[in-house]
């Protein structure tokens, strides 16, 4: 059984959406506005559309915590949805007379190319495709942010960051520096687009706005960084506990991501073995590693399914989003009749946004990997508990350092 996990709940035009975060150490720092401003980041980014216009998005600790530190217990969190009350008939979990109207109620009978509105309503036997892109919907990933700050503070207090920047959007590649700043999010926050190349980002801005004026939506790539994770974490006996696994799945679950890399990724199934893997040396400052360093990160962090104590770099594409204002052909699902697909409000671009909640599942599943490794009922066991593997793999005694 996991020591550590999360899961979420709530509608996208429902009242509110949860977050429950089981297995979290006594003693973690942790305080709503925290996690607010995680919500804020998940909120920005050039090309949202109105619905961020509604929301203001704010964490309410229901349970876990008190006077500023968790508890050990689950942590609740609750993110209220303001555009409420103008679906509280739409979405009332009470029995509606005769059925409504189908305006008033707001029922989908015209699915989206591209959204789980079809293929839901098949799965699931609906009529009306509203029963399932509202949870379908990537609103849900405020809930896993919010659920992502949690994790966060346990791997900040054991030296671990997690950041995130966009590398390419609507076919507009930035150029990466060799060396990513040290405080990733604090260099890339202030970009519209979240992107480290000034010219990149004015002609990433100009693709937005083209795509708005067409009726359009644009994809891109995202790029996650994890610092300070020590070597060891994860496993390679058996393929379910592999992190570099884990890690892909994760981010493959965030809605409209369909594409992950690990380190190189791709591009070294183009290289021969020897422009691919790091070569091993002894290095005394290499902490995180048991004073075994790397030359080069190719690996992205990760071999055989276990952490190398070099950062972990991770990059996930995210098609662009699936409801256009010139819709696509569709049927009507009551009929079979050709249709126009649904227009929901939506955004144009969500990429830079998607960096901040593929950050959360990065965060979330290094949480889960970190106390599987060392365990600990409360924060002061996790870091004693780290401090003596640390200590143990620098003490094996077969390098100078």
């Amino acid at each position: 059984m996991s020591l550590f996990r999360f899961t979420t709940a709530g509608e996208s035009h429902g009242p509110a959406l949860a977050a429950v975060v089981e297995g979290v150490p006594a003693g973690v720092p942790l305080a709503a506005e925290e996690i607010d401003a995680e919500l804020r980041r998940r909120q920005g980014g050039y090309g949202r559309g109105g619905r961020m216009r509604i929301e203001s998005d704010r964490a309410e600790i229901v349970s876990g915590v008190r006077h500023g530190e968790t508890l050990g217990s689950p942590v609740t969190l609750l993110v209220r949805n303001r555009d409420w009350e103008n679906w509280t008939a739409a979405m009332s979990a009470a029995p509606v007379e005769n059925g409504g109207d189908d305006a008033a109620m707001r029922r989908v009978f015209f699915p989206r190319p591209g959204h789980a509105d079809l293929v839901g309503a098949l799965k699931y036997d609906r009529a009306d495709a509203r029963d399932i892109l509202e949870r379908a919907s990537a609103r849900e990933t405020a809930a896993r942010v919010a659920a992502g700050a949690v994790a966060r503070r346990l791997l900040a207090a054991v030296g671990i960051s997690v950041g995130s920047h966009v590398v390419s959007l609507g076919g507009v590649v930035a150029r990466v520096p060799d060396a990513l700043p040290d405080d990733l999010n604090a260099a890339s926050d202030p970009s519209p687009v979240r992107c480290l190349d000034a010219e990149a980002e004015g002609r990433m801005i100009d693709a937005i706005d083209a795509a708005k004026r067409d009726g359009d939506t644009l994809g891109g790539v995202v790029e996650v960084v994890a610092r300070g994770v020590p070597a060891g974490l994860g496993s390679h006996v058996s393929w379910d506990r592999k992190l570099d696994g884990r890690l892909a799945g994760a981010l493959m679950s965030i809605q409209a991501i369909k594409g992950v890399e690990v380190g190189l990724g791709f591009e070294g199934a183009a290289r021969p073995g020897s422009r691919v893997h790091d070569a091993i040396v002894l290095d005394g400052s290499a902490a995180q590693g048991g004073g075994y360093g790397r030359v080069g990160n190719n690996a992205g962090g990760l071999e055989g399914g276990i952490t190398t104590g070099q950062p972990i770099v991770l990059r996930a594409a995210m098609k662009p989003i699936s409801t256009l204002m010139r819709p696509l052909a569709t049927v009507d699902l009551r009929t079979g009749a050709p249709a126009e697909a649904v227009r929901e409000r939506s955004d144009v671009c969500a990429v830079p946004a998607a960096g901040v909640v593929a950050e959360a599942m990065v965060a979330l599943v290094l949480a889960e990997a970190l106390l599987e490794k060392v365990g600990g009922d409360s924060l002061a066991e996790v870091r004693r508990n780290l401090g003596g593997y640390l200590e143990r793999i620098r003490e094996r005694g077969i390098f100078v350092g």
